[in-house]
């Protein structure tokens, strides 16, 4: 693969991740709206069943449309979520609308991206490459908060990060679109369909750990982001903040520190991460008092989850059974999106019923739980239990 194709290629891809990024100020949008949390929590429930039902389709999709088409046709979604979302007016079905659109754009997306990377470079370099992309990926994604952030600071209004995002998928999509023009373009000669015999095979893998793992990290990453606007303004301080520290630590060391991690032992990184990622969880309840203790943690998290991530979906795909890769992936995205929609759409209903505490102490539980499997998955390996390594 040609550095300049693939630097193109991670450009678009932060092009798109920018409609992602934007919904974290839907909890903000809906206020406007004279919303709650709640109703900020039923579009993340419906843009994460439609997202589900999106990766489940992504591989019929690929086999017929080829990826660059399909994403194409992914971009096309976000470009119409975004532009919703800019105009609705009201509660209500229009809402929700978007939130399926979304779902499904950033779903198909989300999806064949990692598996046109797998077909791009040999599996040596996969875990760093995931990372480059991810970084790009991330990047897009704190754009979007940050633009809301910018709208405020110019006396305009949150919708304007909105119109942005629509313009940034639009160029992506034309871009996809005339990569499908070339050989990048091409339906892939395997089968990337996924069954139940492919996912149980896949999840009773060595692979299958790591798509649980990615589930978890993915609802602390998308409670966080979710309802950070809810945080921040609870303690008096500015939500640009989390996502200036966080997104930066965590571009800062997919893209620096991704070539140098991955040469490290697999397993052990993870674990390491993982305890920084529950760190900074427990310090945004216990320890954040002021800006420059959020900054703090805000910091940790990006490092620890940022990393952790790159880590984790090289894993997913080289433990993946032998022609299971792109299945692999699939179920890697599939669980990524339980995690990231669904668990934000409880988080709500906590906030809703008990307040911004409940919510961090339900996002403490899932660390932990991570911090457990990460550290079981560590000494098996040292003990050579291969069903848990």
């Amino acid at each position: 693969m040609k550095f300049q194709p693939f630097t193109v290629f991670c450009i678009a891809c932060f092009l798109l991740s920018i409609s992602y990024g934007t919904t974290f100020l839907l909890s903000m949008l809906v206020q406007t709206l004279g919303g709650t949390a709640s109703d900020a929590g039923q579009v993340f429930a419906v843009a994460m069943l439609s997202t589900l039902l999106s990766v489940l389709g992504s591989g019929h999709l690929l086999q017929r449309f080829g990826a660059a088409r399909s994403i194409a046709v992914g971009a096309l979604c976000l470009v119409g979520s975004s532009v919703g979302f800019a105009m609705v007016s009201s509660l209500g079905i229009a809402l929700l609308a978007c939130g399926l659109m979304l779902g499904i754009g950033w779903g198909v997306f989300y999806t064949i991206g990692p598996i046109m990377v797998t077909q791009m470079v040999e599996p040596t370099r996969r875990t760093h490459c995931f990372a480059l992309l991810s970084g790009s990926m991330l990047t897009g994604i704190g754009t979007g908060p940050l633009l809301g952030k910018f709208a405020a600071f110019v006396a305009l209004p949150t919708q304007l990060a909105f119109w942005v995002a629509a313009c940034a998928a639009g160029l992506a999509g034309l871009y996809f679109a005339w990569l499908a023009s070339t050989s990048q373009g091409r339906r892939p000669a395997e089968k990337v369909q996924i069954g139940l015999a492919s996912a149980l095979k896949v999840m009773s893998s060595r692979s299958g750990l790591s798509i649980l793992m990615v589930g978890l990290g993915g609802a602390i990453f998308g409670t966080m982001g979710s309802f950070q606007t809810s945080y921040a303004a609870r303690l008096g301080l500015d939500y640009s903040t989390f996502f200036i520290g966080f997104m930066g630590a965590a571009i800062a060391c997919r893209l620096l520190l991704a070539g140098w991690v991955v040469k490290q032992n697999p397993l052990a990184t993870s674990w390491v991460l993982t305890l920084i990622m529950a760190t900074a969880v427990l310090g945004f309840d216990q320890w954040v008092h002021s800006t420059e203790s959020y900054l703090a943690m805000a910091v940790l998290l990006g490092v620890g989850y940022g990393l952790n991530y790159s880590v984790i979906n090289g894993l997913a795909a080289n433990e993946a059974p032998a022609g299971l890769t792109a299945q692999a992936l699939l179920l890697f995205s599939l669980s990524y999106f339980i995690g990231v929609f669904g668990f934000p759409y409880v988080a709500s209903q906590l906030i809703t019923q008990l307040g911004i505490s409940a919510m961090m102490l339900s996002i403490e539980g899932v660390a932990f739980l991570v911090v457990g499997l990460s550290t079981a998955r560590w000494l098996a390996s040292r003990f050579s239990r291969p069903a848990l390594v």
